[in-house]
């Protein structure tokens, strides 16, 4: 079976869905291929970020969003060596108007942005199409192979572009042999989830902010998800199966020890509900071949350090749409048309993965020295004589070097 669209979008995460929907907006052809059957993955980016609600208004789909259920997260706080809690980065001071980075399910925002293709004439979303290989023709990508796993059913599709959205694993960026810069990291996360509630029933009060916590050498970081609280452990490295391998009891002591007002429901953590991540950070040298264009984890994993992942491919996804509309729609598509999505968007990924970079060298001492999270006294007595220094990172954060606005063809 063979086929033709004007663009595919390889992926159908943030950067795949946001680039489809804003380029069938303009009018192009598009198709999403999404290799399984539903966006239920759990324990993926959740954080909608300030730019991105602000982008979901523009897109006439702000309302739909704030039906979904979520959580505000509306400051970043870090203990002092008292055990005082001091913010350090404080959303509420944005002059924006959402000031707060909404916590909720990836597959919910997902869904969202697949309902809104699907009053597209030009959007087309096909699930459990995984792709198999790249085609070719005079030096250059036309489309991809593919093979749907429903039925079995295998096809090509040809477009004048294919946009690899396929994560920070990508398969069509290992096809189309594109080279990638990797840096070190000191450290892999274990995801879990700790229930805000006690054995009775009781609810407990995690507040609204995000907080470090640490305790006999291990760190943490919890965000507060109403109900439950989701939990990162940091822990050096490939030492996963080491900590496994000590058993389980060890574990929920050690949440315990860090989190004290949660050491009840933390007994009831199972092994089997704790998910390992290892965390990369790279980089493609040159984000493009003939044909093909990478686009978020494709282009360039991130840490989760800031959680700015999410925010950076919805950013990317909008910048292609923007530059590359008008080529694709024409059918004038250039090497220098997908060359300027990277020029777009390479200054901003650079200087996120270098703040990345400088939080991980930190990680690094703290793991060698059994440290737990603590801000110096003096940055302390700086930010509660000036408390507007904290808006600082939550621009940071929450809007990005350079935030991307939805181009005027796709507004609603």
């Amino acid at each position: 079976m063979s086929e033709r669209t004007g663009c595919i979008v390889v992926g159908g995460g943030p950067a795949g869905m946001v680039a489809g929907l804003l380029l069938a907006r303009a009018g192009v052809a598009v198709t999403v291929l999404e290799k399984h059957a539903d966006f239920l993955r759990d324990f993926r980016g959740d954080t909608i970020h300030p730019s991105t609600q602000l982008l979901l208004d523009e897109l006439g789909l702000i309302e739909r969003f704030q039906r979904i259920p979520y959580s505000r997260l509306e400051a970043v706080q870090v203990p002092d060596a008292n055990g005082e809690r001091v913010t350090v980065g404080d959303f509420r001071r944005l002059w924006h108007p959402y000031p707060f980075i909404a916590i909720a399910p990836q597959w919910d925002f997902l869904d969202l942005l697949a309902e809104a293709g699907r009053d597209e004439p030009h959007f087309r979303l096909r699930m459990r199409t995984e792709v198999t290989g790249l085609l070719h023709r005079n030096g250059r990508i036309t489309g991809v192979r593919f093979i749907d796993n429903a039925t079995g059913e295998r096809g090509e599709l040809e477009a004048s572009l294919t946009i690899a959205a396929d994560g920070r694993d990508s398969v069509v960026r290992r096809l189309a042999r594109i080279p990638m810069r990797r840096y070190p990291v000191p450290f892999d996360v274990l995801w879990f989830r700790i229930a805000a509630r006690g054995d009775d029933g009781t609810p407990i009060d995690v507040g609204r902010n995000l907080i470090p916590r640490g305790a006999g050498g291990r760190l943490f970081v919890l965000i507060p998800r109403g109900d439950y609280v989701q939990a990162a452990m940091l822990i050096p490295k490939g030492t996963e199966a080491a900590l496994r391998s000590r058993g389980i009891d060890v574990f929920r002591a050690e949440v315990a020890a860090a989190v004290p007002e949660l050491a009840e429901p933390a007994q009831r953590i199972r092994f089997s509900d704790v998910h390992a991540l290892d965390v990369k950070l790279d980089r493609a040298r040159r984000w493009w071949s003939r044909g093909v264009l990478c686009i978020g984890d494709a282009a360039h994993a991130m840490s989760p350090a800031g959680g700015v992942g999410v925010n950076l491919a919805v950013q990317d996804g909008v910048a292609a749409a923007t530059l590359l509309a008008d080529p694709l729609r024409e059918a004038r598509m250039s090497d220098a048309a997908v060359a300027a999505v990277q020029r777009r968007r390479r200054m901003p990924t650079a200087v996120t993965q270098a703040a990345q970079r400088v939080i991980h060298a930190g990680m690094r001492r703290a793991f060698a020295a059994g440290w737990t999270p603590s801000i110096p006294a003096s940055l302390a007595r700086v930010l509660r004589v000036a408390p507007w220094l904290t808006v600082i990172p939550a621009l940071f954060v929450g809007i990005g070097a350079r935030p991307e606005h939805a181009p005027d063809f796709a507004r609603r």
